[in-house]
């Protein structure tokens, strides 16, 4: 919206030329979504108290976790907020990579939302029934594959790359759409379930969509891509900015959200930040190296599909509880040094993946 603006005054004035670059654009987009969230996140804590929408505690959990009953949550409106706001002030509004993973957060946004409501508000412990939920991400997963499928302009868009491995990648065809969709939903349930901690989930998405976000670019610059030899896809450069947003609206949020948290994200966040990465590793062509950056998200969900399918199979658990977390926790690590370790882990994981750049 403003790059519309800066280059109509750009006639007037050549100084206004500068906000065509991409990197300015980016770091305003960064602290825009961060001023956001620090000026909405007090507010809206306040808000979410006096209508008593608060966390619910599972009773089986972790009992340093009784204590954090009532803290309010749905707090995941304040990053959606910043993020909608900072990217549609900063980005190129004719980009079609930009709109297609914008709505694609804000769609899971929405189901995480009326998951919450329904729990929160509504007091119905189901919340939204797991099928629908899992219709409505298979819904909204499925448009923003078939678009990106029938919208690409060369063979590089829908095809796999194989990170590490010199000129190496395999064309998917239609295939690329049921695989588009299991990245943007497979991210979206992994992220939700990473969030179980006071920032645990908020930072590592923070790195990730930062890690990504090089990535974007690179893919979008003919002459970086030519250099390092990935895809170049034309125009996806401009997604840069939703990273940032993400890091930005992230940074601000996790203000409030450090331990001791004041607030929580709910669905509303963790399904749409999940989804976010997902879509920008699919219109970046970097789905594997997703796979590498995100790895503490990804072994969440594997601790969670192993203890279901030990205990159905044998009637043992492997865990003393899933996700991985609370698996720590219970084995007496305080909730600090578990949260802190995975961000650890987190930066490494982030620097394999960027090293894929390079690395073939």
């Amino acid at each position: 919206m403003l790059l519309w603006l800066t280059e109509w005054l750009s006639q007037y004035e050549s100084g206004f030329q500068v906000f065509r670059y991409l990197t300015l654009r980016t770091i305003l987009g960064v602290l825009t979504a961060l001023a956001i969230s620090l000026i909405i996140g007090r507010p809206l804590i306040r808000w979410l108290s006096t209508y008593k929408i608060g966390q619910t505690v599972r009773d089986d959990g972790p009992q340093s976790h009784f204590s954090k009953a009532g803290t309010p949550t749905m707090g995941g409106t304040l990053i959606l907020v910043a993020i909608a706001v900072s990217t549609l002030l900063w980005a190129d509004l004719s980009n079609r990579f930009v709109w297609v993973v914008l709505i694609t957060t804000l769609a899971f946004g929405i189901i995480g939302l009326v998951d919450d409501y329904k729990k929160l508000v509504l007091r119905d412990p189901k919340g939204l029934v797991g099928r629908w939920k899992y219709f409505w991400q298979t819904v909204a997963g499925l448009s923003a594959a078939l678009y990106l499928y029938f919208s690409a302009t060369t063979p590089g868009e829908t095809a796999l790359l194989v990170p590490y491995l010199k000129d190496v990648s395999f064309q998917l065809g239609p295939f690329f759409i049921l695989f588009a969709y299991f990245v943007i939903v497979g991210a979206s349930n992994a992220v939700n379930l990473t969030d179980g901690l006071d920032g645990l989930a908020v930072l590592p998405t923070v790195m990730v969509a930062s890690g990504l976000g090089i990535m974007v670019y690179a893919a979008g610059n003919v002459e970086i891509a030519g250099y390092l030899k990935i895809p170049y896809v034309a125009d996806v450069g401009e997604v840069v900015i939703f990273c940032g947003a993400i890091a930005g609206a992230g940074l601000g949020f996790l203000w409030f959200n450090t331990y001791p948290a004041q607030v929580f994200m709910g669905d509303v966040g963790a399904l749409a930040l999940g989804a976010a990465l997902g879509a920008v590793a699919v219109v970046a062509k970097q789905e594997l190296v997703l796979f590498i950056m995100g790895g503490i998200f990804v072994l969440e969900t594997l601790s969670v599909m192993l203890q279901v399918a030990s205990f159905k199979l044998t009637g043992k658990r492997i865990f003393r509880m899933a996700p991985l977390h609370h698996h720590y926790e219970l084995k007496g690590w305080p909730e600090p040094r578990v949260i802190v370790r995975f961000w650890i882990v987190t930066v490494v994981l982030v620097l394999i993946g960027l090293a894929s750049l390079k690395l073939r």
